[in-house]
């Protein structure tokens, strides 16, 4: 492509954001008179041909760029409100934290908008993470909603976001993407319009339809704009359109994007062994906050292969992570469960695993007074084991058996919690298994083209699982509470 062309693009653009430089220099300071007579309108007898010759070149650039994908397929429909002003206003005095949000987001915007571009969804959808949890993946609300899409413990079960003390599908970023996507689908076929999805992916579908039967009962319109809500939910949409605005044009706010191409930033690899995240990490030759920002499902330091076998490794890194796999000799996983006495001291348990009393608090999500087990496994060292192992459980807010509670049955049946002895046999197995090495049956599973050497390829799943059943109309709102500045 000859690089006049690309000098003439350059020079197209610097003076197409002209205008708008100029207008807003005119309210403050009345400079438009210079600017004015540096851009004079184009002869009306340009040639045709230039127009032809630079749309290649466009279009190339567009490809190249996420965001410009992004802005091709907005399709919401306009919303006329001042809230948009105002949360427009709240992320251009926050350049910093734009720029980590839109950094975070990168790692998983392509996979999301080939998700979404998929169900035939406006891709403002896919900006949607940004106001559930600025797209941070260990964002969690005091609604117990988690993940970077919000999910509250009963719904995520309906899209099949498995939750219990070792790993919570909520912060499975593929699990939860096709479930969120699924969740709005559905929101839209049962309200016809995305102003009304998105306001019952907030609010909950039974709570919006309790405000339309109201509006009926008075003679009044049903549509978004004419309900009564919540402030949060008032504000939801309004500051999704100010994040769609700063997207389609940043530099009218005074902020820059983090760049992020037009191609896939992670892979899926299967494995059929339990593994370390600390390993998984090691043997990708990436860093633990990496690993951990694609693999934010697990709560605990050892992932088990009964909860998932998948994990996401930046694309450049999968053969790195098969070539020190097929070559490991150390073993995969250096925890174990230890089953403890009722009443056994803390303090004296913790140092002969070589582990101070706060870490193996945290390591299993111990409530920070505890003093004394009360005869439950915990998660622990080997022998020889990583004592000084970094790794802060996602679910540090939930006690041990939390999570298992989703699949509680109910009390009326008279019978156990099965997910307690069930989560504890785990713990247990664990103990009695030592990983050993040597040959590791792991998968490279891409939506992409295979890797040079002949292996064996996975397919991902497409599914998310489907809902257990129609929503009754009082379902829980989703209310959203993210720390300000995740």
């Amino acid at each position: 492509m000859p690089i006049r062309h690309l000098h003439l693009l350059l020079l197209s653009a610097v003076l197409t954001l002209v205008p708008s430089v100029a207008a807003w220099a005119d309210e403050d300071s009345g400079a438009l008179s210079f600017v004015t007579q540096i851009h004079q309108p184009p002869p009306a007898a340009a040639p045709a041909q230039n127009d032809d010759q630079m749309a290649p070149l466009l279009h190339e650039v567009a490809q190249d760029d996420l965001w410009q994908r992004i802005r091709n397929g907005f399709s919401l429909a306009e919303l006329d409100s001042p809230l948009i002003a105002k949360h427009e206003q709240w992320y251009a005095n926050r350049p910093d934290y734009v720029s980590r949000m839109t950094e975070r987001a990168g790692r998983y915007l392509y996979f999301i908008l080939e998700e979404v571009e998929k169900r035939g969804m406006p891709t403002e959808v896919a900006l949607l993470p940004m106001i559930e949890s600025a797209y941070n993946p260990s964002a969690y609300s005091i609604a117990n909603a988690s993940g970077i899409w919000q999910f509250i413990p009963s719904t995520g079960k309906d899209y099949g976001m498995k939750q219990n003390w070792w790993y919570d599908g909520r912060r499975d970023i593929l699990s939860a993407t096709r479930g969120a996507l699924d969740y709005l689908q559905r929101l839209h076929d049962m309200f016809g319009d995305w102003q009304l999805a998105l306001a019952a992916y907030n609010w909950g579908e039974g709570a919006v339809q309790r405000a339309q039967e109201r509006n009926r009962a008075r003679g009044l319109p049903t549509d978004y704009a004419s309900l009564t809500m919540p402030e949060e939910t008032r504000n939801y949409i309004p500051k999704l359109v100010a994040v769609k605005n700063i997207i389609a044009s940043p530099w009218n706010f005074g902020l820059t994007l983090s760049s992020v191409p037009n191609q896939p930033y992670f892979t899926a690899v299967t494995t059929t062994e339990h593994m370390d995240v600390k390993v998984a990490a090691k043997l990708a030759n990436i860093s633990m906050e990496e690993f951990l920002a694609l693999n934010p499902a697990h709560n605990r330091p050892v992932m088990l292969q009964h909860n998932t076998n998948t994990i996401l490794l930046p694309v450049d890194k999968v053969d790195d992570f098969y070539r020190n796999l097929e070559h490991n000799d150390q073993p995969l996983v250096s925890w174990q469960g230890y089953q403890t006495r009722k009443g056994e001291r803390l303090d004296k348990l913790a140092p002969r695993f070589g582990l101070t009393v706060e870490k193996l608090i945290s390591i299993n999500g111990l409530s920070a007074r505890a003093k004394t087990s009360s005869g439950q496994t915990l998660l622990v060292p080997m022998r020889g084991g990583d004592a000084d192992y970094e790794f802060e459980a996602f679910n540090m807010h939930l006690a041990p058996n939390a999570l298992a509670m989703v699949a509680k049955t109910s009390p009326r049946t008279g019978k156990d919690n099965k997910g307690k002895t069930k989560e504890r046999g785990k713990l247990a197995a664990l103990g009695n298994k030592r990983e050993r090495p040597g040959k590791h049956g792991t998968k490279v599973a891409s939506r992409r083209e295979a890797p040079a050497r002949s292996t064996k390829l996975a397919s991902l799943s497409r599914s998310a699982g489907k809902p257990s059943a129609s929503r009754s109309g009082k379902q829980p709102a989703r209310r959203l509470h993210v720390a300000s500045n995740p």
